[in-house]
């Protein structure tokens, strides 16, 4: 990667080891958005934070670039205010939600409180639903119900 990838965006469905979380990595700007249905800081997840905080580390020392010693921990943090689910099992769904909604709006960044475009509270039951049968349709093509 080089300066003209600085504004590429890594999805990274993350599963806490009960909860899906999204979030969308630019290394070489070293921002993390983080989006929680739950609506949970990321300092809630601390083993999370310290995993991503490492590879973006090595990320940066990968390609020699220096930094001071302040800046050593210059990653960025960004909690996204992202739709809340309102039940304790579609967490799943709202992350591929999340990702659906940021590649079909082409957007590099997040803005930290949603997009315009998707901006609600919460889901309804016919969007959860909607993203419920896109991720059935997928699997099916890809032919992993047989």
């Amino acid at each position: 990667m080089d300066n003209k990838d600085a504004e590429k965006l890594f999805f990274i469905p993350f599963n806490t080891g009960g909860h899906w979380l999204l979030l969308a990595i630019n290394p070489i700007r070293e921002i993390v958005y983080y989006l929680d249905s739950l609506g949970n800081d990321w300092t809630t997840y601390p083993d999370m934070k310290v995993l991503i905080d490492t590879v973006l580390q090595a990320f940066r020392a990968q390609r020699d670039i220096q930094t001071s010693r302040r800046g050593a921990n210059s990653i960025t943090w960004i909690k996204v205010a992202c739709p809340q689910q309102r039940n304790q099992i579609d967490c799943g769904y709202f992350m591929l939600r999340f990702m659906r909604d940021t590649l079909a709006l082409g957007r590099l960044k997040f803005p930290t409180d949603y997009f315009d475009e998707f901006k609600c509270a919460f889901y309804t039951k016919d969007q959860v639903d909607e993203i419920k049968e896109e991720w059935c349709q997928f699997m099916i093509t890809l032919n992993v119900c047989s």
